[in-house]
């Protein structure tokens, strides 16, 4: 008799089926969230990172997002507190900005400002890269 592994909760679920590497998938809403948190931390200086990386990096908040649709109510409460406090930090670090993915992918993707606010917010204090990558997309 063989015994299947436990299914996989909500978010690692959502987790799994958009192919995030096992380390994320391991690591839950916690992890995301503790990620998110990183990612916010490296805005409080200057950003060093490309446009690209930063669009990953945003990426994963939007992966919280997608991930609090799902989650039980005791694994939202268990993250709310960490979150909104950087996502607070996050708004504090950044400033407003045409969608940073561009018009077209907004569109396409039916991204909105008041939704996918992180979407819509640079770095104040961008290092030279994302400087010259916003620059040359017209993002500045």
């Amino acid at each position: 008799m063989t015994h299947s592994p436990p299914p996989l909760d909500p978010v690692r679920a959502l987790l799994n089926a958009r192919g995030c590497p096992p380390h994320i998938v391991d690591a839950g809403l916690p992890g995301l969230v503790d990620a998110w948190s990183q990612v916010v931390d490296s805005i409080a200086d200057e950003y060093e990172l490309t446009l690209d990386d930063y669009l990953n990096d945003l990426d994963l908040r939007d992966l919280i997002a997608a991930a609090l649709e799902v989650a039980d109510v005791p694994a939202r409460l268990s993250v709310t507190q960490e979150l909104d406090e950087s996502d607070t930090r996050f708004r504090e670090l950044t400033e407003d900005a045409p969608c940073l993915w561009g018009e077209d992918i907004a569109a396409e993707e039916g991204l909105e400002p008041e939704r996918e606010w992180w979407y819509y917010r640079r770095p104040a204090h961008p290092g030279e890269q994302l400087r010259e990558d916003l620059e040359s997309w017209g993002l500045d």
